[in-house]
């Protein structure tokens, strides 16, 4: 059922998933299970190769682990990949097979949705593993976590622009948000709600079409680099990962860059090259937290009221990273690295030593209740 696939990269476990029934193909990748059980979505995409799939499947779960560790949560970091068209190869029996390779794992990785995926899928494959989170409220789950996300993220953003202009505040700025899906479109929300102009691009025109019909004040460019090169104060990727590559880097007016797409920068030298333009960077894993946070309160019980408030805590965690990395001449994203290594290395019950960040008692993944 599962095959482990040789890899030089210090993770501790990736598995290949196949299944010639239903079609198939996907990774597992366990980067580490320090602080618990590895936590981490499901993302569906239309790789154009196996390699390529791996690849991500790696770099997001070795983010992961970063991501969980500063956001205080046991866990550690994991991520599945399965390769396909979502709108056309996603099936309910395809969803149960991978959830079997799932529960192979014995609760080494536990589950949620990703780029592709969605709760009721969520609820698909908890029929045949237990180890799923992020499930429908009807199944006792947290339902769309990309409410926390955009919250959690929105916090991030307060956070830099109090270290960057002196102020928690996005009032009387401009944000520009490349990606209005539903965490974008929740953080249009929440800067409107704070008194900020908001700019917005989407490849998906009927998203951006939803957005301006909330948000009369809202307005759209047509692509992302026409946003990446409009007035901004803060520029906020939100869609796939890499959207900061060396074009982007030297085109960029903003004067923060916060966003909630996974692995932002397209290498890492992209950081220096913002850093060398005077551009404070938030890294992604720190601010695009809230997720992650709202699935894993589901594992105890789930409460939107202590998971938002452990979300809100990333505007110290994002404040505490950007002034350290001040204060040391490092870059950010080496800052947030560093700490969350640091709480990795120290192994559960560490958040102690590490006072900002937001933690609760240690939990192992609770099974879920499947569908019939």
């Amino acid at each position: 059922m599962r095959t482990e696939v040789a890899d030089q990269t210090p993770h501790e476990q990736v598995v290949r998933c196949h299944d010639a029934t239903t079609g198939l193909v996907g990774f597992i990748a366990v980067h580490s299970t320090a602080l618990g059980p590895a936590l981490g979505g499901t993302r569906f995409y239309p790789y154009a190769s196996e390699a390529d799939a791996l690849g991500d499947a790696l770099r997001l779960s070795r983010a992961m682990s970063y991501k969980n560790a500063l956001a205080g949560l046991d866990h550690g970091g994991g991520k599945a990949v399965i390769i396909g068209d979502p709108s056309l190869d996603k099936t309910e029996d395809l969803l149960r097979a991978y959830g079997r390779h799932v529960e192979a794992l014995g609760g080494r990785y536990v589950t949620a949705a990703d780029a592709g995926t969605s709760v009721a899928d969520m609820d698909l494959v908890a029929g045949t593993s237990r180890w799923v989170t992020g499930r429908s409220p009807e199944y006792g789950g947290c339902g769309d976590s990309s409410l926390l996300t955009a919250y959690g993220l929105f916090q991030g953003m307060r956070a830099a622009a109090e270290v960057r202009w002196g102020e928690p505040t996005l009032a009387g700025r401009t944000v520009g948000v490349c990606g209005v899906g539903k965490v974008g479109t929740h953080l249009v929300g929440h800067l409107i709600g704070d008194g900020a102009t908001v700019v917005v691009t989407d490849i998906d025109a009927g998203a951006v079409a939803r957005v301006l019909t909330a948000h009369p004040g809202v307005t759209a460019v047509a692509d992302a680099a026409a946003l990446v090169r409009a007035t901004l104060d803060v520029y906020a990727p939100c869609a796939l990962g890499g959207a900061l590559d060396d074009d982007t880097a030297a085109a960029l007016t903003a004067a923060v860059v916060c966003g909630a797409a996974n692995n932002q920068l397209a290498h890492p030298a992209v950081a220096r090259a913002l850093a060398a333009r005077g551009i404070l960077y938030a890294p992604d894993f720190v601010v695009n937290a809230g997720g992650v946070i709202q699935v894993a309160d589901e594992l105890t019980g789930f409460s939107m009221r202590r998971a938002r408030a452990k979300a809100a805590r990333i505007f110290a965690t994002t404040r505490d990273v950007l002034l350290t990395a001040a204060r040391t001449g490092v870059l950010p994203v080496t800052a947030a690295e560093a700490l969350a290594e640091s709480r990795m290395a120290a192994g559960p019950w560490a958040t102690t030593l590490f006072p900002g960040l937001a933690a609760g008692p240690r939990v192992s993944a609770q099974p879920q209740v499947p569908l019939p």
